[in-house]
């Protein structure tokens, strides 16, 4: 298992992993076989017998919640010495975006625009989390999320299934490397499948009704691309999906995942789920529960014990074929030989120090939260700052805040490290005056349970008084300054599972705040952190310049700086539309065209309160140059079904610096066997230009932009229609032409 990662070609060949799978099944009792389907959960607030138990009698195959690499090994030797079976353990985390150093979070590396920028960020974590003595990461989140009330929309790439796909792909990449097994990489697991993402209100955990042509035209692409790109493991949802829980849903796991998609991995539930069919109403008792999931193709059980207390005996009467067990087993065998843990189950104690300590780590870290940052608003040119600025003020508790820095779902018992914006601030500018007034505090209306399972409690409440005396001093603070910057968002905690929200304002008295700073009638820079889509309808109007910085990660600071000084030109674009309140979610750019549409003279508003419009739109995002796209061009006007065309368009850099444009075609389909979003994201590509400088760039589309999923036909299809094809900067392009498909 020492082959280097260069080849991109496996040491085990497919034929190699099976029959050592079938040699190592033969050996196995039906307890040991039960045993590889538990995963146990090694932290102090999941009840039951200590891992340690378990893992003798071979009640365990894999282990989560523990970031311990000396423990990692004194476990692995109890299984791989003491357990009957002696099959080394699967190690599993939350590695979401870094173990030690810390990227931006998912929706800001989907910002970026740029897979390769993806993978790299995922690479390093996986180098980090594998030095640790971790397997397996329960990364990447694929569900596509077009209600930015819904608190994981901070862990995805967002509303559009193409950029989703994309995104799956290099993150999957970035953590297996070019291989499942390849050296100093983890297998990666895609979740939550599937819908999880448009859950009823935003609300977490809520049901999910989708239609099937919803699931395959929208939610199952980001899936589907896992598949493709390798993917090792897949984890079932929470929520029911139209009345049937995700982790007992058949159609899902049998049907679609394997039976369609070809997927030879394993599925993983969220935790607890396979217990938690009961408490849903799916399941009479704990025995059901077990016999549904396993039937349905739910391999391993997550932390409920469900599996390890019912499965043998659902065996031994015959309620489940030996058979199905058998064929759960094959697969984690199959990973667990891929990763070579028979050959070395251990981990050296001593890598992860030198491997943390890679500067190119951190150098990476600051280059992904650069291109990750959108660039929302530059009234007058404001941005960039000049470095001869003199008196400065930095004004928002999330300025100094490290754990807001890099955002929320750190890998368990992770320190915040992150270098904050004024840290960033001050040493971009040794020698400025720059001041700091955090501000009133904010927080949660509503504390999370995570706070006091995970986090050792939640932190108390800043008194009314306490809150006056701070908005007071910061605006006495800003009357001194040449220049403010506010920052202003949400905290790590208040984004993330368990983080819904009602509202998308800014939290406490940010905007009261920060109208109070703008009345001073001093230059004002608003950089926003956070892990959704906000609205800040007020800002967009008043303040000259908004950066989206999201959740930057450990070097958010000094990429915050570089950005608003001109070290780095902005080029990031929105993943998601920004709603001008929470209560226009879901809010998204590719609905169907109404038989009243929004262009049409009789347009008739959504909502007689204000209009439903996007504050910005999908793709949006600004550069402190300037872009021109010309001579948009078709190969051939007409085309058959089943063939391609090619669609070019000249991009130049009209403005007086380098910089980076993501040039993204749309297309919509004006009539056919179903009605078809008004636009469709279908190809993009983020380029660096020099000043004046010309690039032509292209985009393929065949039957795999063209077909869709129809409702009709119950099948997917490729209809003879007229396509029109839209190209620009955002998905509201404007740059048009037209493509004819015949039969």
């Amino acid at each position: 298992m020492d082959n280097p990662d260069t080849t991109g070609t496996a040491p085990w060949s497919d034929a190699d992993v099976r029959a050592r799978v079938e040699a190592l099944l033969k050996t196995l009792s039906l307890a040991e076989k039960v045993g590889q389907l538990v995963q146990i959960g090694a932290a102090d607030f999941v009840p039951g017998p200590k891992p340690e138990v378990v893992i003798r009698q071979g009640g365990a195959g894999s282990v989560l919640w523990l970031n311990d690499t000396k423990r990692f090994n004194a476990l692995q030797k109890i299984a791989v010495e003491e357990s009957p079976s002696k099959i080394p353990l699967l190690f599993a985390l939350d590695v979401i975006h870094g173990y030690r150093t810390i990227f931006p979070v998912p929706l800001a590396l989907a910002a970026s625009w740029d897979p390769a920028t993806i993978e790299g960020a995922q690479s390093v974590a996986a180098q980090e989390a594998r030095a640790a003595g971790l397997h397996w990461t329960f990364a990447p989140m694929l569900d596509i999320a077009r209600d930015a009330r819904w608190g994981r929309i901070v862990e995805g790439a967002g509303e559009d299934p193409y950029l989703g796909a994309a995104v799956a792909a290099a993150q999957v990449r970035g953590f297996q490397g070019a291989y499942l097994g390849t050296p100093g990489r983890v297998v990666a697991c895609a979740k939550h499948f599937a819908g999880y993402g448009a859950s009823d209100g935003g609300r977490d955990y809520d049901p999910v009704y989708l239609s099937e042509n919803q699931l395959r035209n929208v939610y199952f692409p980001p899936f589907r691309a896992a598949v493709d790109a390798g993917v090792g493991t897949f984890m079932s949802a929470y929520m029911d999906l139209n009345d049937v829980p995700a982790t007992g849903n058949r159609w899902l796991l049998r049907d679609i995942l394997r039976g369609e998609w070809g997927f030879g991995g394993f599925v993983v539930s969220d935790a607890f789920a396979v217990g938690n069919l009961v408490t849903q109403g799916f399941a009479h008792d704990a025995r059901d529960a077990a016999q549904r999931a396993l039937s349905a193709g739910l391999d391993v059980d997550m932390a409920s014990s469900t599996y390890l207390d019912h499965l043998t005996g659902l065996i031994e009467d015959g309620t489940i074929p030996l058979e199905v067990l058998d064929d759960a087993v094959r697969t984690i065998l199959a990973v667990k030989v891929r990763l070579g843990l028979f050959e070395q189950p251990y981990t050296d104690e001593g890598l992860l120090a030198d491997v943390i300590a890679r500067p190119e780590h951190r150098a990476e870290a600051r280059r992904a939260a650069q291109r990750s940052m959108v660039l929302l608003r530059n009234e007058g040119q404001l941005l960039p700052l000049s470095k001869s600025l003199k008196h400065i003020t930095v004004i928002g508790s999330l300025a100094n805040s490290k754990e807001a820095t890099e955002g929320s779902w750190m890998v368990f018992g992770h320190v915040p490290a992150a270098v904050t914006i004024l840290e960033g601030l001050r040493a971009k500018l040794p020698d400025a005056t720059i001041d700091y007034a955090p501000g009133p505090e904010i927080n949660r209306d509503i504390p999370s349970w995570f706070e006091s399972a995970m986090a050792g409690g939640s932190r108390a409440s800043q008194s009314p008084e306490d809150a006056e005396r701070a908005y007071q001093a910061a605006l006495a603070t800003a009357q001194r300054a040449d220049l403010i910057i506010m920052v202003l968002g949400e905290h790590a905690n208040m984004s993330g599972e368990a983080a819904s929200r009602a509202s998308l304002d800014l939290p406490g008295r940010q905007e009261e705040l920060l109208k109070a700073v703008v009345a001073l009638g001093k230059p004002v820079v608003l950089v926003l952190l956070n892990g959704r889509p906000l609205s800040i309808n007020w800002a967009a109007d008043h303040v000259p310049a908004i950066l989206e910085a999201w959740e930057p990660g450990t070097e958010g600071g000094h990429a915050v700086a570089d950005i608003l000084f001109g070290d780095a030109n902005p080029g990031g674009k929105l993943p998601v539309t920004f709603p001008r309140k929470g209560s226009h979610a879901p809010l998204y750019y590719a609905r169907n065209t109404t038989h009243s549409p929004e262009e049409s003279p009789l347009y008739n508003p959504r909502y007689w309160d204000g209009l439903p419009t996007p504050l910005y739109p999908f793709g949006y995002g600004l550069s402190y140059t300037t872009f021109a796209l010309t001579n948009l061009a078709v190969s051939a006007p007409q085309v058959r079904v089943g063939d391609s065309a090619s669609v070019t368009v000249d991009v130049t850099n009209t403005g007086a610096v380098a910089g980076d444009e993501v040039v993204q075609l749309y297309i919509h389909q004006r009539f056919g066997s179903d009605s078809r979003p008004m636009r469709e994201l279908k190809g993009f590509e983020r380029i660096t230009l020099q000043p004046g400088e010309t690039r032509p760039v292209s985009f393929q589309l065949g039957p795999a932009e063209l077909g869709y999923w129809s409702t009709n036909a119950g099948r997917w299809v490729q209809d003879a229609t007229t396509i029109d094809l839209w190209v620009g900067s955002d998905s509201r392009a404007t740059l048009h032409t037209q493509l004819v498909v015949t039969v």
